[in-house]
């Protein structure tokens, strides 16, 4: 039987263990054509938009994008719901939002494309555009139990969700890792990791293409301080493992990096993280700059080298925890 190109098996995309169950498979049949459809919609959104130039966006406001994300919500692509409300607010983010929002509706376009032509991606590639639509997936990793050093811990929310984000550094594997927790809109998730401490506990991977998060396991007793820092890089090494990443994930916004013997230091109105034994520099993103950490981070350093964790990616680097020069306690930054 010839297999229309778009449609995909539901086991393209469902754990084998609902692949077993007639009726877990029927849904996930009647999700994947909902996906579809949603899909193929936006891409005839899109193309109108740019037929139509991109002023257009402008003009019309953000009510377009809003009911178009309403529109992904119903097919069930809450991954792509999200990217498209994004879209909405880049003509109101100052100079320079055009070729942003061209930007963005090209990495859109590229998602699409990935679920309608899934089944000709490596199953990783495939996997990470599962995940980037939002489709469920289990943690199949099979369980790493190491001493996992608490990196940085904070929240974001939106109208619905408040979600935390928990780094872990392994200090046997030597692997970063991802905590994703949520709860209720203005009330913060259950778990709590704070900074500084090492948890004894295994971690089980999700899949996708140089997917970082994973899911908590058992853990062999409570949290307890360690004096420990994970190593260091340059700001260079830092961009070329941004790039590396972007091969396996195109969508990537960022990729956690620790920095070692590096200076904040002020770039007109902008700052940057400066090597202190090399002429590179990585620029704060704005998010950064507007953060009460920065000056934190500045006060810790003293015009000193330190030692910073925080997020890498195309917009710049994120600081959430530093460390100073020597001995000292980690000191959280967001």
């Amino acid at each position: 039987m010839e297999h229309t190109p778009g449609r995909g098996r539901a086991a393209d995309y469902i754990p084998a263990l609902a692949a077993r169950d007639p009726h877990s498979f029927a849904r996930s049949e009647r999700r994947a054509e909902r996906v579809t459809a949603g899909a193929t919609e936006l891409e005839q959104r899109l193309a109108d938009l740019l037929r139509g130039g991109l002023a257009a966006a402008e003009q019309a406001g953000y009510g377009l994008w809003e009911e178009t994300a309403a529109r992904m919500v119903d097919a069930q692509a809450p991954g792509l719901a999200a990217r498209v409300r994004d879209l909405g607010a880049i003509p109101a983010s100052g100079a320079g939002w055009p070729a942003r929002l061209l930007e963005e509706c090209a990495l859109l376009h590229l998602l699409d494309q990935g679920w309608l032509r899934r089944e000709a991606l490596p199953e990783p590639l495939a996997a990470t555009v599962r995940s980037r639509l939002g489709l469920p997936a289990p943690a199949e990793g099979p369980p790493e139990r190491d001493h996992w050093l608490v990196l940085a811990q904070y929240d974001t929310a939106d109208t619905k969700l408040t979600t935390r984000r928990i780094w872990l550094y392994g200090t046997a594997s030597h692997r970063t890792r991802l905590l994703l927790s949520y709860g209720p809109a203005g009330r913060a998730p259950e778990l709590s990791l704070p900074v500084g401490l090492a948890l004894d506990a295994e971690l089980s991977a999700y899949p996708g293409a140089g997917q970082l998060r994973a899911a908590l396991g058992e853990r062999f007793g409570a949290p307890v301080p360690a004096g420990l820092r994970p190593p260091g890089t340059t700001t260079a090494d830092a961009v070329a493992r941004y790039g590396t990443a972007l091969r396996e994930d195109p969508w990537l916004e960022s990729v956690p990096v620790t920095l070692e013997q590096v200076v904040p230091v002020p770039d007109g109105e902008q700052w940057q993280l400066a090597d202190a034994d090399e002429d590179a520099a990585l620029p704060l993103t704005r998010a950064a700059r507007s953060r009460p950490g920065l000056w934190r981070l500045l006060a810790l350093s003293g015009g000193a080298p330190v030692t910073v964790f925080g997020e890498c990616g195309h917009q710049g680097f994120t600081p959430l925890t530093a460390w100073p020069e020597g001995d000292g306690e980690a000191v959280p930054l967001c």
